[in-house]
């Protein structure tokens, strides 16, 4: 991921990084329902999403300008 100054640019990649959370939740659900389910599979999704969050909340951190104290 690369980082960026432009507000647009980071709310894109914000936009881009939620939507690939949103599949990988569904992905995951879908995988549980499954009776021959690979765990080691579902273990990666869920650190890959766990990651996603980790980014997500940098870059929403990033969007939220600075406050002088």
């Amino acid at each position: 991921m690369t980082e960026s100054d432009d507000p647009a640019v980071l709310a894109q990649q914000l936009a881009e990084l939620r939507l690939e959370h949103r599949d990988l939740d569904a992905a995951i659900e879908r995988l549980a329902l499954t009776p021959d389910v690979d765990e080691l599979t579902v273990k990666r999704l869920k650190k890959r999403k766990l990651w996603l969050k980790d980014c997500i909340a940098r870059l929403e951190s990033a969007l939220i300008p600075d406050e002088p104290a």
